[in-house]
């Protein structure tokens, strides 16, 4: 079986506990974790889990409809990439000295659509927001130049392509019961 990298997005109440349930899901089957992003939903009282995994279908529905049996949580599906929109950001810290000295590191910068958040004499700030191909692009580059200093990034955070939330029709449809 081929294996893609799946985004999941899994809702919950906000119940102490939950996010060691759900990732207990995919430590017995062996899938490791590539991202997790956990935050408050647009709905009061639930939580946004987005999780990435490199995994082969069969595998990933089996693990969704895992998550989706614990009992504080509401819903669970799973998504390729052409079915969502995804962001992350990252945080580059480079040397100032290289960046002066090296007119490439910051039309690369420019490049990648990238924004300085702070430059002092020993050290720059470097933020850009986008897909993960961008992001690593520019570490890459940023890399190769020799004035990468500290490196990270955010997690997945991603919205469905469809009109509206799953989970608001599914609690709608709950409501009307």
């Amino acid at each position: 079986m081929e294996k893609k990298l799946y985004t999941l997005l899994v809702y919950s109440e906000n119940i102490a506990g939950i996010l060691n349930q759900i990732t207990a899901v995919f430590t017995r089957r062996q899938v490791n974790i590539e991202s997790l992003n956990v935050s408050a939903s647009s709905i009061e009282g639930i939580h946004k889990y987005t999780i990435t995994a490199w995994s082969d279908e069969e595998q990933i529905v089996k693990i969704t409809k895992q998550i989706e049996k614990k009992i504080d949580v509401v819903k669970a599906d799973y998504f390729t990439d052409d079915q969502i929109f995804i962001h992350e950001t990252a945080l580059f810290k480079i040397s100032t000295s290289v960046l002066l000295e090296n007119s490439e590191v910051s039309r690369a910068i420019r490049r990648a659509d990238a924004r300085m958040m702070e430059v002092n004499p020993t050290y720059s700030v470097v933020l850009l927001a986008g897909l993960t191909e961008e992001i690593a692009s520019l570490f890459q580059k940023l890399n190769d130049f020799g004035c990468l200093l500290q490196f990270t990034r955010s997690g997945r955070v991603a919205v469905t392509r469809s009109t509206s939330e799953r989970l608001s029709d599914l609690l709608e449809q709950r409501q009307r019961g």
